[in-house]
């Protein structure tokens, strides 16, 4: 069901729009509409221009509160400027931290660095500064790759004037230093340069050897890490010491900056010596009527309530309210796309068909009863609408599994109330032997096309629209075309006469002339000037084609609904597949590990394929007939506190 809604206007002094908001806003649920274009005719107005001064301070907050790594504070209130003390106070501490904590991290990457490049060389055990000051001997310290040095050795490396002292190796690089006389240099070098030689330059300032150099850095390293560490869990000891602050704060601010941003959908109107704002919005008609109320006794504020929607530049939002069994069906509306206003909620009818049809697809006590209890669980403790679905699918598969006599698959242990899918037949005249299911549910799917017309016509004449209403393939022409062909075929297959001719004649074809001239009807119902489109030739030639076409959808549509005897027996049909592989098909003992398994495998794997056909029946069967789908959503700016 569709929550009646109203149209409200409410009046007061610029100054008392925050108190209005937090006095009588907080306490209902409205959707707030840009004022200046719902009451663009009017003059002398204009929007709000102001910065929300909320808007930064709610952002540091908002970090501070993501630093703090707790959830679940004890509540506490603290007022607007407390609030804006509180964070502009801790935001301080927080910058002054990233600062230190950039230096620090910054020193941590220097000596990161210098590691890094003196670990492949640890094993030099000469001091460093003796090296890095040879005056007569040159040095370069570097990597090569290993098949370049393994030429170096074979083919080189004894005519050159050079020694090269191996560091460290894996199995691309070699690490390590080479020494060449001062005027050997330039040709060594370029020898090393031709095998790839890649250089590191070795900074000055290093004392002792590279290994005492490296565990030097190492102590740097853990003292910088160290005083990081310090400096992070003191930042993360003054948050938690300011816990209930941070979180009280922070609420504070995010209700102020809302309460600020409802000016965005204000307008103000001026006098000679006052300013009035203006808000309007949509609101639930019981919560509007009581907000009227209250507002009375204020003189400083005006409620004007609307009763008419069609002037109005926003169209009402959907709010759905149905009962509780009924409301996790709610999710497949949604999927579709929310009724309009003025449009019929199918919730309720989805929940029922859904369901019904699911448990005459999938009809098994024992299945079913694990999808009750199964979904049930999943929704108590997760809260999906889906497993609440399918908790109540479950319910009437063991309904129908009563009905069939099935359980687990087991025809035997229970007598079936009414029949069973794969054995029951029928006699069909001029067809023959049907299987029973295959015609109760092509009946069954003729009732509910007729009922989705009757949808169909109930929202056309809500929504004024009488061509969809009277002349519609789906509305009362197509109706009345439809019922006369359930009706004949009702007749025919249970032996009784057919009306007369001159009655069927007014029950097929009168209908189908209706439907076909659709176009020049609803324009002579709604008195426009020009009844036939100007090219009349095209107009009939279309005419006659779409109504092939409607035809041809009755047909197929009507024959769509097989599928949910289908299911029924293909269902039937695999279990006994089931018990046949497990031994079970002479009263024989079976195998209980096979049941377990294969029951398991028929309820997920046919359980989703019923859920989706359901689903697909619902859409294209149903939905196409009455269902438009294109209505907003409520959206309140806020949640009503508790």
């Amino acid at each position: 069901m569709i929550a009646k809604m109203k149209f409200i206007n409410m009046i007061g002094p610029k100054e008392d729009l925050d108190i209005v908001v937090e006095k009588y806003l907080s306490k209902y649920e409205i959707q707030l509409e840009n004022t200046m274009a719902e009451l663009k005719e009017l003059q002398n107005v204009s929007p709000c221009m102001e910065a929300n001064p909320y808007k930064e301070s709610l952002a540091k907050a908002e970090e501070l509160v993501a630093m703090t790594k707790h959830e679940n504070p004890l509540k506490k209130t603290v007022g607007a400027k407390k609030a804006m003390e509180i964070v502009e106070s801790l935001d301080e501490k927080r910058e002054t931290f990233r600062r230190k904590r950039g230096e620090l991290e910054e020193k941590r990457q220097q000596i990161a660095k210098a590691l890094r490049d003196i670990e492949p060389y640890r094993n030099v055990n000469h001091d460093i500064r003796d090296i890095l000051h040879f005056d007569y001997i040159k040095y370069q310290f570097g990597k090569i790759p290993v098949e370049y040095y393994e030429k170096l050795e074979r083919y080189v490396y004894d005519e050159l004037s050079t020694i090269f002292y191996k560091c460290q190796s894996n199995k691309e690089y070699i690490w390590g230093v080479y020494f060449v006389p001062a005027t050997e240099a330039e040709k060594v070098d370029a020898v090393y340069a031709s095998l790839h030689f890649e250089k590191f330059h070795m900074p000055e300032g290093y004392e002792g050897t590279l290994e005492e150099a490296y565990e030097m850095f190492s102590e740097k390293m853990e003292k910088t890490e160290n005083v990081m560490a310090k400096l992070e869990a003191k930042m993360e000891q003054d948050l938690l010491d300011s816990l209930d602050d941070i979180y009280a704060a922070r609420d504070e601010l995010a209700v102020l900056s809302e309460n600020f941003e409802i000016r965005r959908m204000a307008a103000y109107t001026h006098s000679e010596d006052s300013t009035f704002f203006i808000l309007c919005g949509w609101m639930e008609k019981k919560d509007a009527e009581a907000f009227e109320q209250e507002v009375e006794k204020d003189e400083k504020v005006f409620c004007i309530i609307e009763e008419g929607h069609d002037s109005k530049i926003s169209k009402p939002p959907t709010k759905l309210k149905n009962p509780k069994f009924f409301k996790p069906f709610e999710m497949f509306i949604r999927m579709y796309g929310l009724p309009d206003y003025n449009e019929f909620d199918p919730t309720i009818f989805v929940a029922i068909t859904y369901s019904f049809i699911f448990g005459a697809m999938f009809g098994d006590v024992g299945q079913g009863f694990l999808l009750f209890v199964g979904g049930a669980l999943l929704y108590k403790f997760k809260k999906m609408d889906l497993a609440a679905i399918v908790s109540r699918c479950g319910l009437f598969s063991m309904f129908f599994g009563f009905m069939f006599g099935s359980v687990f698959g087991f025809e035997n242990i229970i007598e079936a109330v009414w029949l069973h899918p794969v054995t029951a037949m029928t006699t069909v005249p001029f067809i023959g032997k049907l299987n029973t299911v295959f015609v109760i549910a092509i009946a069954f799917g003729m009732g509910l096309v007729l009922l989705t017309m009757i949808f169909h016509i109930i929202n056309g004449f809500k929504q004024k629209d009488m061509e969809a209403a009277l002349f519609d393939t789906n509305g009362i022409a197509g109706f009345v075309f439809y019922a006369a062909v359930v009706a004949v075929v009702a007749l025919f297959m249970t032996g009784n006469n057919l009306p007369a001719g001159i009655v069927l004649v007014v029950m097929f074809v009168v209908p189908l002339l209706v439907m076909a001239l659709k176009e020049p009807l609803a324009a002579l119902v709604e008195k426009k000037s020009e009844v036939m489109p100007k090219e009349k030739g095209m107009f009939f030639v279309q005419a006659f084609f779409e109504l092939f076409e409607v035809l041809l959808s009755y047909f197929s549509n009507t024959l769509s609904f097989v599928r949910i005897g289908a299911f029924a027996v293909s269902h039937a049909a695999m279990m006994e597949v089931v018990l046949m592989l497990a031994g079970a098909e002479n009263g024989g003992s079976p195998n209980w590990i096979v049941v377990v398994l294969g029951n398991l495998f028929v309820c997920g794997m046919e359980g989703l394929i019923v859920g989706i056909q359901v689903l697909r029946l619902q859409y294209y069967e149903f939905f196409s007939r009455f269902y438009k789908g294109g209505g907003r959503e409520f959206q309140p700016y806020r949640k009503v506190r508790q």
